[in-house]
């Protein structure tokens, strides 16, 4: 059997009336990526990043006993979008192709004795701290800078017996991380309704479900009620951030060990500034030139 991939070439906003039209048409699987080599900074939880420009690309199974008019798809196609879209194709021999993107990940080492390890590969190390992830759940692999730096945080500090919260957990990576390197629990939140699955998923995955609380932030609120954690980690971005600054404030114990990350370097500033009467920030990191994690603790 073989695959007739279908990209075409579109503007962000005709995005989704491309995609639904591929699926229309029989599409088995629709793809998307970016045509320009455009940089994206990590999106806030529940959204989900677009370039400027988008290669829409559409996968049909091609029976050798009945092929597809490829000529035909694209006239009408062409016929369905604006003047001028560019439209191309390509045939794909029998493959497994749907997770051919697994190629692309690979064990990531945060530090002597611990590692990110897609849940396919061996990990390198068998004896250390091996976090199991499957990166096409959620944001939150382990790749961007911002949670890098986190994930080094967590593991230079004490974890064991504490109680941990992960703001904005995404994949849920950094709880997951937390419960291995010794956490007692880890209360996580996000907005984004898939975060909180793959977070679940995660867990179980590394089996740590036990101690994981996930939820939405309005069951997040009732189940933390009254409670205060020793540790607070919070990869977002820099305006959620500075807001949530008293709310961190609550959540945690006086002089609870805190990370924030999902800055950049001309943010930085302005973020330790709001978190300066109720935090002392004893540590700035940086990675990739522009990425940063601050980190300290809560003030008494």
């Amino acid at each position: 059997m073989k695959w007739l991939q279908i990209h075409i070439t579109v503007d962000q906003a005709q995005v989704e009336i491309t995609e639904s039209l591929l699926l229309s048409l029989g599409a088995v699987s629709v793809t998307l990526d970016d045509a320009e080599d455009q940089a994206l900074l990590e999106p806030l939880p529940g959204e989900t990043p677009l370039w400027n420009k988008v290669i829409v690309t559409g996968i049909y199974q091609q029976d050798d006993s009945e092929t597809i008019d490829v000529n035909a798809l694209i006239s009408f196609l062409n016929m369905q979008l604006p003047a001028h879209t560019t439209i191309r194709h390509d045939i794909l021999e029998d493959q497994v192709w749907e997770r051919t993107w697994m190629d692309y990940y690979e064990p990531i080492q945060i530090a002597d004795h611990f590692w990110i390890v897609p849940e396919w590969l061996t990990p390198p190390d068998p004896q250390a701290v091996n976090l199991k992830l499957d990166p096409g759940l959620a944001f939150g692999t382990g790749n961007h800078a911002s949670t890098f730096l986190c994930l080094q945080w967590l593991g230079k500090t004490d974890l064991k017996g504490k109680t941990v919260i992960d703001y904005g957990c995404g994949s849920g990576i950094l709880g997951v991380a937390a419960l291995l390197l010794g956490a007692e629990k880890v209360y996580a939140t996000d907005i984004d309704p898939q975060a909180v699955l793959a977070t679940r998923q995660n867990a179980e995955l590394n089996n740590v479900s036990d101690g994981l609380f996930v939820d939405l932030p309005e069951n997040f609120n009732q189940q933390f009620e009254a409670q205060q954690a020793d540790v607070l980690v919070a990869n977002i971005l820099a305006g959620p951030l500075m807001a949530l600054a008293p709310e961190f404030s609550r959540l945690t114990k006086p002089h609870a060990a805190f990370a924030l990350a999902g800055v950049i370097e001309e943010q930085l500033q302005d973020v330790c500034d709001a978190y300066a009467p109720l935090f002392e920030v004893t540590e700035v990191e940086k990675r990739e030139q522009h990425w940063c994690r601050i980190s300290g603790k809560r003030l008494g």
